[in-house]
Parts: C-alpha cells; structure tokens; sequence
C-alpha cells in the first residue's frame, strides 16, 4: 500500500467511532470578516510551557505551544485526520515490518539550514535517549534507516498500522544546532539552550522567551507551506490567576483566552464583543493510587502497609465519589461522566463496559470494612492547582466525599511545575491526573498509564500498577487489522482496568475557549492551539 492507504482505511473505518473532533471542530470554528493586513494577537492560558526543549516533557501545554514552531513528519488537519508535513507521502514496507517516509524538499530550519533525513534520525536518536519523556511513541521502533537526504524507514517490531498517527506530535530538531548549542540530549533535568531557545521549521519563530511571564513568536517569512493566519507577531503571556485573567480579556488586553473558568462561562456568553468556543476535551480526569508502594506516603494511623493495595479500598474510593455532583456543582454542568481512560465516542472505545461505579457511601463503607479498614485511615493526596479547569476544587471536594465514608486525605495541592516531579519520587498516597490521548485511540493511555512501567512503556504510570495480561495484549492490540478482533481485545483491557480498578475516572472535562470579536481560531478537541490558523481583524 502506497501513501496514506494503510492509516487511512484504519482512520476511516475509525471515524465513526471517533465523534469529537469533527463535530466539534464544525460547530466552533469561527469565521469572521478578516483583516487583509497583518495583525498582532495576544493569548493567555493558566499554564505557561515549561520548555521549549520538544522532547524533554511530554506535557500538552509543552507540545501544544511547541507544534507553531516545530513540525513532524506528519501533523493534524483541521477536521484530525492526519496530513503530510515533513513528510510528503508514507507507505508500508513490502519486505518487513515497518514504515517509509519520503521527506518533503527545500524545508528550512529558521536558522537557515537545510532539513533533511539525517535530522530526522537525529531526533529519533534524541527522543528515545534516558532524558526523553517522548521515548514510548518508538517502543514499536526496533531500527531508523537513513536511505538517502529525503528517505527515512522505521522499522517496527510486528505490523503497526497506527504508526504515523502515533507519532504526529513527534518534533524534529536540527542536529547541527543541537551540537553547536550543546543540546543534543533532551533537557528533562537541567537547563540548555533548547529550555529557552528554539530552532524548527515551523509557522513560527521564537523571538524571545521570559519563563511564566511573556513568549514573543513571529511568523517565519521562510516557512514550506502556505499561511492562512494573517499574524505579524504572537505574545503569549500566562496568567494562572483566573480573574486576572478574564478582567485582561475584557479590557482588550488579551485578544483571547485559552483557559476559561467554568464559572465565568456563562457571563461571557452574554458578553457584548467576546465569543466563547466550547465543546468537550478529549481529557479524562482520573484518580490513580501507589499500586507498587509498600506503605503509605502519610498517615496517622497506618503503618508498615498500604491500604491501596487492596482492590477494594480502590473500589471504596469509586463508590465514595459523587461525580454527578462535580460535574454539576464545579463544572456548571459542562462535564461528562468518565468510566473509562478515555473518552465515550474515541476509537477503540469499549461500549461493552460503558457504566462507572455508582455514587454509593455505604456500599464504600462495606468495602472498607472486608478490607480491615472499619473506622477508616489517613493518607496523602497530591493535586495540581494550575492545570486542569478547577483543579484544587474538585479536589477539595473528592477529600470532602472520602471523609464521609473515613477516608481521610490530607490534600496538597501544588503547581504544575513542581506536580510532575513529586509523582515521579512517589510522594504521594493517591493522587489525580487528567489524560488525552494523542491518536484518539485507546492504546494510547494503555501504553502510557496501564502497561508496567518499563524504559518506554507506562512512562505515565507513576503508581506502578501491573497486569501481565494487559502487557501482553498491547503489543496485539497496536499490530491488529481486523477491527472487530482489536475491540475485542481492548475490551477485555477495559475490563481488566476497572475490575482491578486500576485508576478511578471521574469525568471528561470541558473545552472552553474565549476570544474578543473579530479573532478567528479553530478548536481543537485535545485543545491544542494553532497560531497557523488564525486571523485578527
């Protein structure tokens, strides 16, 4: 098969599964009378990119802010569907398991030197090092082949029919600029010159950057590919207060807003001269627990144990959890209930297993109680306060529900920046985490959250749980062609999952964007931003 052919028979028998980004996208793309000129736009969100460095943290602030001035070999359409960038055309090898990518001619890097396989092999290199948080998008690379300047094959373990769309947000670096600035290894844990400092081939090049309070792009004038924004410059500047931040919408000081406050929705519906774009993020917020830990973090009254260990503690803490209640209190109603990793209406979805734990206290007590645990114990539970919509307060309110039934957190909620890090040195007893899967598929969060952490895989799975059987059915899972024997297969994953109730979802969180009159920007379902489609009048 030539092209697209292979991906894109999976990718069109998947769409009709796949019910976010098209309809969302059709619904909230905005298009206003747009000035000829170019224009200067100013954008804000809660969280502002941690670095610049494409392959040092897997975070979607990171890669979504990193995709205008990067580029892979493959990128997403307006509608999803994977398109060429990088890459001119892509095709499945006749003789082995793999892929080939015939890479497009004539692409700069914004210093002016020429792309070419070599770099491709390069980042490759670079994004499978110790230092890489990118490295399990390659668990299913065993080789990279530089054929010639503009033709690379990735050689894959078994067939891997989904490898172009698994790696569309894999961004290629310059290896010459690498060398020459002394950042040829990613920069997960210390500083370089590609933390601050950034040279893709992108829509975009970096102009300046003030960690936390201002990042400056403007257009690349050398770019391949036709612009449709019509942008002289990009300001971003985070703003993590919320009211800050809608007071600098309101006054024209930001041209829009990327983190909206849920509370704020309504109000700014009815607010003359701004538009809101709303929808559902492809994000589940979860639960997850320290299935590999021994003991606990923090506690007064367990020791030399861990609690969590038992699948009916978990299960307690599903059934302790009025997510109704969240959704309507603290998300105005915007959510939706989560009983899976990810979200009803993505590919590989398992319809089979649909229903979430009840909200059911006294059936939570009863599990407690089989469990040893009648009168309750106190444990550590870590929370984000700048990264999900109302983060700290949904979490207040899980530690208010577990109270009732004797779970006693004692809740920590941190900002983003340090977030990561505590999870990854187990400082915690149970803590909460949002994910969105990259392919819109469901091996997509199995491979990060619930395959055993190893080099490359469950590199997310900070809580350490563990199914032989889900192991095993990975790698079938992600070289299966027949769809019905794949579903079949992620079915029995997603069972697996809540049985052992390996994480608890609580609800796929809303997707609330705002901008003045006359800004026009497309939605994306995994929220990500793209300058490249912009336009200001």
């Amino acid at each position: 098969m030539t092209g697209y052919e292979v991906a894109q028979e999976m990718e069109g028998e998947m769409a009709g599964r796949m019910k976010f980004g098209l309809s969302i996208l059709a619904a909230t793309s905005m298009w206003l009378s747009a000035s000829a000129g170019a224009e200067s736009f100013r954008w804000s969100a809660t969280t502002d990119p941690q670095t610049m460095d494409p392959h040092a943290a897997n975070l979607a602030p990171v890669t979504s802010f990193l995709n205008n001035i990067y580029e892979g070999l493959v990128r997403r359409a307006p509608d999803m569907s994977i398109e060429p960038s990088l890459a001119t055309s892509w095709e499945r090898l006749s003789d082995e398991n793999g892929w080939r990518f015939t890479l497009r001619e004539g692409v700069t890097f914004h210093d002016g030197s020429d792309f070419n396989a070599d770099d491709v092999l390069f980042s490759y290199e670079r994004g499978i090092s110790e230092q890489s948080d990118v490295k399990s998008w390659f668990a299913p690379v065993t080789e990279v082949r530089v054929i010639d300047d503009h033709t690379v094959d990735f050689i894959t373990a078994a067939p891997n029919p989904l490898f172009p769309e698994s790696i569309a947000n894999w961004l290629i670096m310059d290896r010459d600029w690498a060398e020459a600035n002394d950042a040829t290894e990613p920069a997960r844990d210390r500083e370089t010159a590609a933390t601050r400092q950034a040279n893709g081939t992108g829509p975009f090049r970096l102009v300046s950057r003030d960690p936390g309070v201002e990042t400056r792009l403007e257009p690349n004038p050398d770019w391949w590919d036709e612009a449709e924004h019509n942008l002289s410059e990009a300001i971003f500047n985070p703003i993590e207060n919320s009211a800050t931040a809608l007071a600098a919408l309101l006054s024209g000081e930001v041209d829009m807003l990327q983190t909206v406050p849920v509370r704020d929705v309504e109000r700014l519906r009815q607010t003359d001269g701004i538009a809101t774009f709303e929808g559902i993020e492809t994000r589940v917020i979860m639960l997850g627990f320290g299935h590999d830990k021994e003991d606990l973090s923090y506690s007064q009254d367990v020791e030399d144990e861990n609690p969590f260990q038992d699948v009916r503690v978990r299960r307690a803490v599903a059934h302790a959890i009025d997510v109704d209640t969240i959704i309507r209190v603290l998300m105005s109603g915007l959510a939706e209930p989560a009983s899976q990793l990810l979200p009803a209406g993505l590919s590989g979805y398992s319809e089979a297993n649909d229903e979430r734990p009840s909200f059911d206290p006294d059936l939570a007590r009863e599990l407690l109680a089989e469990a040893g645990f009648a009168d309750g114990f106190s444990f550590s539970f870590r929370c984000t306060n700048d990264r999900y919509l109302n983060d700290s307060d949904v979490c207040q309110a899980v530690t208010s529900m577990l109270a009732a039934v004797g779970l006693n957190a004692a809740l920590e909620a941190i900002p983003v920046a340090q977030y990561w890090g505590e999870l990854r040195d187990g400082n915690y007893d149970m803590f909460l985490l949002g994910w969105s899967p990259g392919t819109f598929d469901a091996e997509h969060p199995i491979r990060f959250l619930a395959h055993t952490p190893t080099d490359q895989l469950g590199t997310w799975n900070f809580g350490g749980y563990s199914n032989a059987r889900v192991d095993e059915l990975l790698p079938l899972i992600q070289q299966e062609l027949d769809l019905n024997a794949r579903q079949e297969m992620l079915d029995e994953v997603a069972a697996t999952l809540q049985d052992e109730v390996a994480y608890v979802p609580l609800y796929t969180e809303p997707l609330l964007w705002a901008a003045r009159d006359g800004v026009e920007v497309t939605l994306r379902p995994d929220n990500f931003f793209m300058l490249r489609w912009v336009r200001v009048d």
